[in-house]
């Protein structure tokens, strides 16, 4: 089925976007709390047993069963619903739990043209104070999300690879999706400087391109220190900040001992070497950190897409500036709501990172999901939880909390 709506008592819930509204006004629920409700909705025509909850909507956390209690509490009580007055969600002690109340369902537009018109990217120019051309562009429709530049991209092409066409289909869902290539690679001038400060004055002339005041921000990857940094220097621009395999150092930066510097210093080196040489047994060993739960072919896929986005001598600059970055002390002055999601079994980048992001920024959450790859792909369970996570924190924002 695609996308629907269900309409129950005075309530819509829309799961594609984690959202639950009462007469157009966005209610704000606990993510894991909304999942539930929104599972116990789909499968409305039976007894979900109490164990079917949990693996679905925990998954592999370790988690009691009084986790579902406390989630059908939550979500009882955004529906008006409680635990003697169910007209909502009833409860068979002993069994489990059903929706039992009347659902209306409201399929979403789904035609082409409305398909078309939501997802078309409109690529623009923009300069910087210091003169460089940024190539940007926006898809979708709705409110707000800008997306920081990462290793690395190409506007006229990312969006036909297919290792990349979820993340525009899902971050698309009811949002206008704001992106651009960073300088030195991409569409984007090729003669440029690696700077945070230079990066930092590249989203700043994206986001007054766009008539953006205020706005959320997301950071994947090796974009996510410099989303970092911009939240820590622009904080009355970013609303609210979402990191996904992110650090607050690079690899250089972090090592502590000789032992971690000469394997930094080796990613470093092997990575030059396959861009350089065009060598593929080199490439993959990169390609492998990054999707480590696909087949080689796809390595192969996405090794020959970077070679189309940046020339080896701006790839070679690229890696150094990012291996060497260093957040941490920004991290610090963060004052918007964060959420931090990584996946447990990342090979690039490990959750000591993503704890440590958690540590240093004052109002932020750490969401972890079970996945092996550093870029999330679209057959992985990790992605629709991200998703998930992702929507929920967004709409915390425009029902009118954490402004």
């Amino acid at each position: 089925m695609g996308s629907v709506t269900y309409h129950f008592g005075e309530f819509d819930l829309d799961p594609s976007l984690c959202r639950l509204g009462n007469g157009g006004r966005p209610i704000n629920v606990e993510p894991r709390a909304l999942a539930l409700l929104c599972y116990l909705v789909e499968h409305r025509d039976r007894l979900v047993p109490k164990k079917e909850l949990l693996d679905a909507v925990w998954g592999s956390d370790f988690v009691s069963d009084a986790a579902v209690t406390t989630g059908l509490r939550t979500a009882r009580l955004a529906i008006g619903d409680t635990g003697r007055r169910q007209q909502f969600i009833r409860t068979t002690h002993g069994r489990g739990y059903q929706f039992v109340a009347p659902v209306t369902v409201t399929p979403q537009e789904t035609t082409e043209a409305a398909t078309t018109a939501s997802t078309r990217d409109t690529i623009r120019f923009c300069r910087t104070p210091d003169g460089t051309r940024i190539a940007w562009a926006v898809t979708g429709a709705g409110p707000p999300l800008v997306k920081t530049a990462n290793w690395l991209s190409r506007l006229d092409m990312e969006r036909a690879t297919p290792l990349f066409a979820h993340w525009f289909e899902g971050l698309t869902r009811g949002r206008r999706l704001i992106r651009y290539d960073g300088r030195g690679s991409g569409l984007s001038d090729w003669t440029s400087g690696f700077t945070a400060a230079e990066w930092i004055e590249d989203i700043d002339a994206v986001a007054d391109a766009a008539g953006l005041d205020r706005f959320p921000l997301l950071g994947v990857a090796q974009g996510g220190p410099l989303a970092v940094a911009y939240a820590a220097s622009r904080p009355e621009r970013v609303s609210r900040l979402v990191l996904s395999a992110a650090y607050a150092r690079g690899r250089l930066a972090r090592a502590h001992d000789a032992a971690e510097r000469a394997e930094a210093d080796l990613d470093l080196k092997l990575t030059l070497a396959g861009w350089a040489a065009q060598d593929r047994s080199y490439q993959r060993f990169l390609g492998a950190q990054f999707l480590a739960a696909s087949p080689p072919e796809r390595w192969d896929e996405f090794t020959a897409y970077q070679r189309q986005t940046v020339s080896v001598a701006n790839g070679a600059r690229f890696l150094e500036a990012q291996s060497r970055m260093d957040v941490a002390d920004l991290a610090r002055r963060i004052t918007c709501p964060t959420l931090i999601v990584h996946s447990r079994d990342d090979p690039r980048v490990p959750i000591s990172q993503a704890a440590e992001l958690a540590e240093l920024i004052p109002d932020s959450r750490l969401v972890l999901l079970d996945g092996r790859s550093h870029l999330l792909t679209a057959d992985e369970p990790a992605w629709p939880r991200f998703l998930q996570e992702l929507y929920a924190f967004l709409a915390e924002e425009d029902s009118g909390r954490g402004r």
